[in-house]
């Protein structure tokens, strides 16, 4: 019924994984600039239906290596959206139902589709290009994730679009020049809007890993803005490519990324060159803006809210 569908084994639903770490944050990781999954084969399990919601096995084959997930759906809907989910950095498995933002996805009447990372978890391949700010094949694994999503039973193909943490401000925004016709929209959290050494420097003189970070105060951040140094993979001119809507949310002191600059090139972005950008900041809150319990309790709510409007 679908094509390019294989028939591969799938473990039952609920089985513990293991992470696979071999070559986690290795510099040595091959990154082909060409690595693309617009077209990859898939394969679904069986549908299982667990009272409020039903699940579904995915694989789909990008770049050699096979990407497992879970597709959890509304049981009584038809032609829904779906989010794609596109983790941080690290080996990320899967989110499973347990996560409060998958329940809230598929209750307020959409799908949610999340794969192990490339090289962790059920999915082959190597861990993780881009802990060496390297993004091609996990842009392609995403590209392939999305168009899994858009072959399932139940799925509405025009409405399957992103959402992001962290490290994924730089994969989605490079999925999404490579496959513009099928993201339908994307929704960011944590992501970074600046070149990746920006984020690396930011980091480092915030804080992200002392164990008594200076407070930043709006003039501390000040004065590590003015240190920041632009290079690297750079996201801007990929975003102002991006032609469909998107949603942008930040904490207002996170020390992983410079969330003020990230914010102040976006709204650059939706005045010159009329990007459908909404851009949020939570003043008080840190990066972690989707972990449990979030840094802000109004992060996803506010996403949900624009997903209603836009998907």
């Amino acid at each position: 019924m679908f094509p390019g569908r294989k028939s591969w084994p799938f473990a039952p639903l609920g089985v513990a994984v293991v992470l696979a770490l071999s070559g986690c944050g290795s510099s040595s990781v091959n990154d082909p600039v060409s690595a693309r999954c617009n077209a990859p084969d898939v394969a679904f399990g069986r549908k299982v239906v667990l009272g409020d919601h039903a699940e579904v096995g995915v694989r789909f084959r990008c770049v050699g290596a096979v990407q497992a997930g879970t597709l959890y759906l509304p049981t009584r809907a038809r032609r829904v959206p779906a989010v794609v989910y596109v983790p941080g950095s690290g080996p990320a498995l899967r989110w499973s139902w347990e996560v409060p933002w998958v329940r809230m996805t598929v209750r307020a009447g959409m799908a949610f589709l999340s794969f192990d990372k490339r090289g962790a978890g059920r999915s082959q391949g190597e861990c993780c290009p881009g802990d060496d700010d390297h993004f091609n094949l996990l842009a392609a694994d995403a590209d392939g994730a999305l168009e899994a999503a858009r072959r399932a039973q139940g799925i509405d193909p025009r409405r399957v679009g992103f959402l992001g943490t962290s490290q994924a401000g730089w994969v989605v925004p490079l999925a999404v020049a490579r496959d513009p016709h099928h993201v339908a929209f994307t929704a960011l959290v944590d992501a970074p809007a600046v070149t990746t050494n920006e984020e690396h420097q930011w980091s480092d003189l915030a804080g992200e890993e002392a164990e008594h970070p200076p407070p930043l105060t709006p003039a501390k951040m000040t004065e590590i803005e003015r240190k920041l140094r632009p290079s690297g993979f750079d996201p801007v001119p990929l975003l102002r490519q991006m032609a469909v809507p998107g949603v942008w949310l930040y904490g207002g002191q996170d020390r992983s990324q410079p969330a003020n600059r990230s914010a102040a090139r976006l709204r650059r972005l939706r005045t010159s060159k009329g990007a459908d950008f909404t851009i949020v900041v939570f003043p008080r809150a840190d990066h972690g803006l989707l972990d449990t319990p979030p840094t802000d309790a109004r992060a996803m709510p506010t996403v949900l809210a624009w997903l209603r409007d836009h998907a």
